[in-house]
């Protein structure tokens, strides 16, 4: 998707209009602070010319002295507004950025799961974090660097037509030249820059994704590996900004040349035009002020633009993605589901991830409302596939879904996961407390409700035990907690959450044995009356379920219970022959 410029200033616009009187007022004041600076030139011309034609009378050093007050006048009014912009600037940034970075975490939520799975979480991060400060630096270069540039430039060129239009001419050609030469090449290098911000990200992108996985690089002895790979893309990124920076170091020498052949083209005429009269010697002072000035600015231009087009390139990045459209989204005006019994309908459901191999082919299926189903199956039949498209991660490529007769497409997703609790095999917390993971269910939940939850999924026992018992923070993914306690803590939160229908990924496949026969009883009074989906890999899992349905292909090949499914034999009795003491393995389930 291609982003203009026109759309990423739509996007800033959106959260900087709450504020734009703030904004207004600092482009006033910041007119004010350079309107004075160039009016202050024509005093100082005055004084130097009192002081060469003048002579030391009492009339003559009072008017002199009258001019200084105004000099001091002018200087003491830049002050006032300097202050005056510097207040307004931190009152309209601050807020425009605070409302950026919840706006746009806001956007993001809001996009489909397979979103998230198809981008890192750090590259995310990093380009909300670009998104803002490209605003930021925007903003700065508008009001501290172009529009300076325009008043200081405009208020020249009217004070030397007033002398003569010959310099007024020459100077304002000579600035339309460099700026417009500056903005052009700017324009050119963008293509380096976007490709410049792209490298950059994919080299947050591998941090990330490398950090995150620290105990597979450490168990597996990868270091070198990951650096290694880590060489070659930043070594993609060094190349990239040594080509966007190199170009920029051209283009000032050229500015700096041009400027040189600007300022003695100026001199040279003004001096024929003072060695006609025309000129005085406050003029020389006036005329190389106005040089020092908008020359010192125009300067910096390249850098500037270099800077505007980096955070054009960086803006765009973000708003490439909240441009798009979510994959799963709320139909205008849906409705909240209302689930009474937790009846579940998959009639003629097709779904692919790749749209290759159907991962769910045309399956039909009907569980009672209190009904506990089992899935099994070999990896890639479909048992958690069907499990996402129940919780609507993924929009079935055709048939319908339904809960208590309720098509889940035509309800809010908010209100359909409400209704859901769900427990995956490989839990993931918050780098919050213990409380506020298990609270997570149900937000208004009070303490005594939270531990009873706890007790019920037998982790309160670990948790009083910890030194900051259900104040302790779990570290990141919840890392500081085994992997059967991080199960606990998750079985706790679906049992606070108290939804109509449950589903287990397999929520006892961390445990140890004496922890799963604990919480093999927490279950059945969880599942009771529930509508209940597992995907199921241990035997105890299994013998719990009404019934158990046989995934292969996308399709169920058997069903029935344990013993009926035994007797006829097929891929349950295959499933059930490999395995070793009450297990069976990863790659058969």
């Amino acid at each position: 998707m291609s982003i203009s410029f026109r759309t990423v200033l739509k996007w800033f616009w959106r959260y900087a209009k709450p504020y734009q009187w703030a904004f207004y007022a600092c482009m006033l004041s910041t007119t004010a602070i350079y309107v004075l600076a160039t009016i202050a030139p024509l005093f100082y011309k005055r004084l130097l010319d009192g002081i060469a034609t003048s002579d030391r009378s009492t009339e003559a050093v009072a008017a002199m002295l009258v001019t200084v007050g105004m000099i001091g006048l002018v200087i003491g009014s830049r002050w006032i507004f300097y202050r005056i912009t510097g207040y307004l600037i931190v009152f309209f940034e601050s807020r425009v950025l605070n409302a950026m970075d919840e706006g746009m975490f806001r956007q993001l939520m809001y996009h489909s799961y397979a979103f998230f799975a198809n981008n890192f979480a750090g590259t995310l991060t990093r380009r909300v974090k670009r998104f803002s400060d490209a605003f930021e630096r925007l903003t700065d270069s508008f009001l501290f660097n172009i529009l300076p540039l325009a008043i200081t430039t405009i208020g020249a060129v009217v004070v030397l037509f007033m002398r003569d239009w010959r310099l007024s001419a020459g100077f304002f050609a000579s600035v339309m030249v460099i700026l417009v030469g500056n903005i052009a090449f700017a324009r050119w290098r963008l293509k380096f820059d976007v490709a410049r911000s792209e490298k950059d990200s994919a080299v947050s992108g591998s941090l990330t994704d490398a950090f995150a996985n620290i105990v597979n690089v450490k168990a597996f002895a990868r270091q070198r590996f990951e650096e290694d790979r880590f060489h070659v893309i930043r070594g993609e990124l060094l190349f990239a900004q040594k080509k966007s920076w190199n170009l920029y170091e051209t283009s000032a020498a050229v500015q700096a040349f041009v400027m040189l052949l600007v300022e003695i083209g100026i001199v040279f005429t003004a001096v024929k035009l003072w060695q006609r009269g025309i000129l005085t010697v406050g003029d020389f002072v006036l005329i190389q002020a106005y040089l020092i000035s908008v020359f010192d600015q125009l300067r910096g231009i390249g850098n500037i633009m270099r800077r505007i087009f980096e955070s054009v390139a960086d803006a765009k990045e973000l708003v490439e993605i909240v441009e798009q459209m979510p994959d799963v989204r709320d139909i205008p005006r849906a409705k909240s589901i209302v689930v009474k019994k937790g009846t579940i309908d998959f009639q003629e459901v097709t779904f692919n991830y790749h749209k290759t191999r159907k991962t769910i082919d045309r399956l039909s299926l009907r569980i009672a409302s209190g009904e506990r189903v089992a899935f099994i199956g070999p990896s890639g039949a479909g048992k958690s596939t069907f499990v996402k498209l129940l919780l609507r991660f993924y929009d079935a490529d055709s048939g319908h879904i339904l809960i208590d007769g309720q098509d889940i497409r035509r309800v809010t997703q908010e209100s359909l996961r409400a209704q859901i609790a769900f427990v995956s095999q490989d839990p993931i917390l918050f780098h919050r407390t213990i409380r506020e993971n298990i609270q997570y269910a149900r937000l208004d939940a009070t303490q005594e409700e939270v531990e009873h939850a706890a007790k019920l999924a037998h982790c309160h026992e670990f948790i009083v035990n910890l030194p900051e018992g259900y104040d302790t923070y779990v570290g990141e993914r919840g890392i500081k907690l085994s992997g059967g306690e991080r199960q606990r803590v998750a079985i706790a939160r679906a049992i606070l959450k108290d939804a109509p229908i449950l589903v287990l990924d397999e929520a006892t496949s961390s445990l140890d044995s004496e922890s799963e026969f604990l919480i093999q009883d927490a279950l059945q009074v969880l599942m009771k009356g529930r509508t209940t989906i597992a995907i199921a890999h241990r035997l105890s899992t299994i013998m719990a379920m009404d019934r158990i349905l046989v995934l292969d292909g996308g399709k169920i090949v058997d069903q029935g219970t344990h013993d009926e499914l035994l007797k006829r034999g097929g891929l349950y009795q295959k499933l059930w022959n490999i395995q070793a003491g009450g297990f069976l393995t990863e790659g058969e389930v």
